[in-house]
């Protein structure tokens, strides 16, 4: 059969040139122009907090060409933004970004690399990745690890994994009843989300009292064994290290002791907490024990500063890690040479076979930056955390909670009844984002709406601290006492 004859300047103008820039060299021009806009607000970071989108923001991100990309990425994304690249915002848990994810970004979309698997480099610098935050945790080379969204999906793999581990069957079978998990009180959200999504039920989950902010070890020793007497299945102990209320820390040896003796799999919730472990004393020793978990999951986007999303589900045993995940049909089978080689693949790790290189963000920031930049910044958002008590307590206004990391929780004016001071603190939290000055979230404790800063920002000076601080007492200072 003859081939299908060549159709006419097809030469010149093939099918594919619609997906591509008519002009190349336009094209390069005006991308320098924007990097240059974008290099910019990194660096004036301080001249681009929030602001509320326009009224009109949904009109003009309406999809249709009717404006040139260019101008509308510069005139219409890049001004309104979170606002956690600007060094006074300190609400919820958000990390500030770092110049190195430019460079990260653009070889990114350069490459397309699928990180499911295969035999090319970017998996490599996963590996790379996982090997230096396993080195940083105080796991052993037999760890393994899987770059994921957030922490919410680390709790997940780890869980299962903890499941599968618990009950070997479990992939085939299904998941029986009478599994348990135990966690403070306190413990995140995501928890609870896992344990519901790996279908072990809301009352699966045993919230355990909390003594000065940690779980209540003896309790838990308790309620472990009155689950086992009652022939139900003890699988994992959920441990946090940094609380999101009020970054405060569970006993991480204690917990691995009562692991050991119990047999049961302790995960630790070490979203953005586990990262004191590069901080100085005394809130290095706040991670005491990470290095005794069987999971850990943790988030670069954080407190390592680096760009959206970027997390790790890190687990000691990969024997245990790949059991829980690892299924390769006919169409993923690997080879001894070629593209489909490289063993392993990360996809026996986790749930995704298509994945981003998340990994090269963080292999740039350490490379530009190197692990001591992270750990003195780091250790100054914890001092910069106690200078914010210190100064709270020094304008008589009131610690909620003790400041044990880099999470700071207040209220502004003690001398009210509770449902005031809730309304003044929410005011001031407003009144301040909106005017563009500072961004706390906030929290409940006592029954008080509080203040809440949580620094992962390494963009924040000293001075933010204590222009801060003057905004909250200027507004507190003019509602009247009682």
């Amino acid at each position: 059969m003859s081939e299908p004859p060549e159709q006419p300047g097809s030469e010149r103008q093939s099918d594919c040139a619609a997906l591509t820039p008519d002009d190349w060299e336009a094209f390069r021009n005006g991308a320098h122009q924007l990097l240059d806009r974008c290099i910019n607000q990194m660096r004036d970071s301080e001249d681009h907090p929030w602001q509320a989108p326009p009224s009109d923001i949904a009109k003009r991100y309406a999809i249709g060409p009717d404006r040139d990309l260019l101008s509308s990425l510069t005139d219409d994304v890049l001004p309104f933004h979170g606002g956690n690249t600007h060094p006074k915002f300190w609400g919820w848990v958000q990390g500030s970004g770092l110049a190195s994810d430019l460079l990260a970004g653009m070889v990114t979309a350069t490459l397309n690399a699928n990180l499911g698997g295969r035999h090319h480099g970017a998996n490599e610098m996963e590996r790379a990745v996982v090997d230096w935050t396993r080195q940083q945790m105080g796991f052993g080379p037999q760890a393994s690890g899987v770059l994921v969204t957030g922490s919410s999906q680390a709790t997940v793999i780890a869980l299962h994994a903890a499941r599968v581990h618990c009950q070997p069957d479990t992939r085939s079978a299904g998941s029986a009843q009478g599994l348990t998990v135990y966690a403070g009180e306190g413990v995140h959200n995501a928890t609870l989300k896992a344990v519901e999504l790996l279908g072990l039920g809301r009352s699966a989950l045993r919230l355990v009292p909390q003594h000065e902010g940690a779980i209540d070890t003896g309790v838990l020793r308790q309620t472990i064994a009155q689950d086992t007497a009652l022939g139900l299945r003890p699988m994992a102990i959920v441990a946090t290290a940094g609380s999101v209320d009020t970054g405060s820390f569970d006993d991480l040896s204690a917990l691995a002791d009562i692991a050991r003796d119990t047999g049961v799999w302790l995960h630790v919730d070490g979203a953005f907490g586990a990262w004191t472990r590069l901080a100085a004393d005394p809130w290095h020793a706040l991670t005491n024990g990470i290095e005794r978990a069987d999971s850990i999951a943790l988030d670069f986007h954080k407190w390592m500063y680096v760009g959206y999303d970027c997390a790790m589900a890190l687990l000691a045993d990969e024997g245990a890690h790949r059991a829980a995940f690892a299924t390769r049909p006919a169409y993923l089978k690997g080879a001894e040479g070629g593209l489909a080689a490289g063993e392993p693949w990360f996809c026996d790790y986790g749930t995704d076979l298509s994945r981003g290189n998340r990994a090269l963000r963080v292999w740039c920031a350490l490379q530009m930056f190197g692990r001591d930049a992270f750990c003195t910044a780091i250790t100054r958002n914890c001092a910069q955390a106690k200078l914010m008590a210190d100064l709270v307590e020094a304008r008589g206004m009131e610690l909620m909670a003790p400041v044990v990391s880099n999470v700071c929780v207040f209220t502004a004016a003690p001398h009210l009844p509770a449902d005031e001071q809730s309304a003044l603190n929410s005011k001031i939290a407003t009144a301040l984002q909106i005017e563009q000055q500072t961004v706390f979230s906030t929290t409940t404790l006592a029954g008080v709406t509080c203040l809440r800063a949580a620094i992962t920002n390494h963009r924040t000076d000293d001075h933010h601290i204590r222009e801060a601080i003057n905004a909250v007492q200027a507004i507190a200072q003019a509602v009247p006492s009682p």
